[in-house]
């Protein structure tokens, strides 16, 4: 059995960030090296001289939405809760996961409140899916007084940053978002690409990136890439088996073009390292591979790839990650890369030299 007390650790609630540092790149940079098995401190300013001319630096411009709705049942005015999960474009129909009190009936509205607590559109409640999340229609009559939405009445993106919280993880203020979160909890290359899809949290490697830095980073040759995973539900949701072999990824949805492919594998064939930003950029590139027979190559569509040792990365040579919380799936992922015996060495020395965790905390960088 594969124990998931192996990846189980005990962290001092001081050492979680509950806000970014002022200036992003001023965050701590541990940096591991798999094959001397060394451990050194930098910054994350450092980066620049970290990589070589040859590497390619691999980001996630998936964006965060405010994806968190508050409001009322319209008719009892009883609270409602709700995370946007999805939308599908032909039907209009969004996919939520929901809190409330009693059952929500088929045809009953929802009134959705902004976040200074006014009243404003309503949505349809049509039913509930196979697994339980709740499925709803915006009722574009309902919004046709709020000048923000006109023209966009049944968009999600517009309905989302007019009516919703940013998903703050609830380590962070207990999950209760301020204003400075809307640019704080996302990266300065997230893309607007996907009308109907976007991430429920930050892929929060990324977060540490300042336009200067990339600027620093490319003038030192060393190439910079875009991927798309949008982080879904599932990052929130702990590993439920004592045994991880048990445990059944989330699925989320992906991307990486044919040139990003191209130019990753001649970099590489070069000698450079495919340097990955975040988790969610190693399971684009390694779906990939996988869903290629064993080729980095261009590749759409979702995944549900477990990342856990034994496991043989066909695309990541090298991975900048923050830390992670105890027996979950990154901290997984991470020592599938570099071992448990050093992650876990990493974690201790990073808990004595009292590093900042967690989503707006510090990072590392395994080589």
């Amino acid at each position: 059995m594969h124990s998931l007390n192996l990846y189980d650790y005990t962290l001092p609630r001081e050492l979680i960030a509950q806000e970014p540092l002022r200036n992003r790149v001023d965050a701590r940079l541990m940096i591991i090296d798999r094959a001397k098995g060394t451990i050194e401190h930098h910054h994350v300013r450092d980066l620049p001289e970290l990589l070589r001319a040859e590497d390619s630096l691999v980001l996630n411009n998936s964006r965060v939405v405010p994806a968190r709705l508050i409001g009322y049942r319209t008719r009892t005015r009883g609270r409602w809760q709700g995370l946007f999960l999805r939308s599908d474009q032909e039907s209009g129909v969004w996919e939520l996961l929901t809190k409330t009190r009693g059952t929500l009936k088929t045809g009953e509205t929802i009134t959705l409140q902004d976040r200074d607590a006014r009243d404003g559109g309503q949505l349809e409640v049509i039913g509930r899916d196979d697994e339980g999340h709740l499925l709803v229609r915006p009722l574009a009559e309902s919004v046709h007084l709020d000048d923000s939405l006109a023209g966009h009445e049944t968009s999600p993106t517009h309905w989302l940053e007019r009516f919703g919280r940013v998903p703050i993880p609830p380590y962070i203020r207990d999950g209760r978002m301020v204003d400075a979160d809307l640019v704080n909890y996302q990266t300065v290359f997230a893309s607007k690409r996907d009308e109907d899809k976007a991430s429920v949290a930050a892929p929060t490697a990324g977060l540490h990136f300042t336009e200067n830095l990339l600027s620093n980073i490319r003038k030192g040759q060393t190439a910079i890439h875009e991927v798309t995973l949008h982080v879904g539900i599932g990052t929130f949701r702990p590993i439920e088996s004592d045994n991880i072999d048990e445990h059944h990824m989330h699925h989320e949805w992906g991307r990486i073009d044919e040139q990003t492919c191209q130019n990753i594998q001649a970099r590489r064939a070069a000698g450079g390292r495919c340097v990955a930003v975040g988790t969610t950029s190693v399971r684009v590139l390694e779906s990939s591979v996988a869903a290629n027979g064993g080729e980095l190559k261009e590749w759409t569509g979702a995944t549900d790839l477990f990342i856990k040792p034994p496991y043989q990365f066909g695309a990541v040579d090298a991975l900048m990650t923050n830390f992670h919380l105890p027996k979950s799936s990154l901290l997984v992922l991470v020592s599938a890369l570099a071992g448990r015996e050093l992650i876990m060495e990493a974690y201790r020395q990073a808990i004595e030299s009292e590093y900042r965790f967690f989503s707006y905390g510090d990072a590392m960088l395994i080589t």
